[in-house]
């Protein structure tokens, strides 16, 4: 029986998921959004946002158990100086999986995984329902209007000078 059995293993072997996890997790720290497939995805939300937890406390020995996870200088430092400030304030959740329709060649679900608070398209988003007005056909004709005839009395009043 596989009760409490509820790891995916995603066909792999250990040290091969391992690895590929690391490697995922240190694309996402670098370029905030990585697309993927959704199996994946989830695994890697499971792997990735205990490091940025643990990147809030910034000691010796949490910079230690990132590297263990990571092995890549640059993604412990940029998760240290910049995404654990972003996210200190959260109390958790730091990723959003949205899901992007099937892959042509094998039908596989995809998906892109990103960090919530580097989504500036989703802030551009919201901000342009807000600025959207209503626009109605009676408005448009009436505003139209004095712009005609406007230009009709400029163009009478020129011959009218000479």
């Amino acid at each position: 029986m596989r009760h409490n059995k509820k790891f995916n293993h995603l066909g792999r072997t250990a040290s091969h998921r391992n690895a590929m996890l690391s490697n995922m997790a240190c694309s996402l720290i670098k370029h905030k959004r990585i697309t993927t497939t959704v199996a994946k995805a989830k695994a890697l939300k499971k792997f990735v946002e205990p490091l940025i937890t643990r990147s809030k406390d910034d000691t010796t020995n949490s910079r230690r158990v990132v590297f263990s996870n990571l092995q890549d200088k640059f993604a412990v430092t940029e998760l240290f100086k910049e995404i654990s400030v972003k996210v200190a304030d959260r109390p958790g959740g730091y990723t959003r999986i949205i899901k992007t329709g099937h892959r042509l060649g094998d039908n596989a679900e995809m998906c892109f995984i990103e960090l919530v608070d580097y989504d500036e398209n989703m802030a551009k988003t919201a901000a342009k329902k807000a600025t959207r007005t209503r626009r109605s056909k009676k408005s448009a004709a009436a505003t139209e209007a004095p712009a005609e005839a406007t230009a009709e009395t400029t163009t009478e009043e020129a011959p009218k000078a000479e």
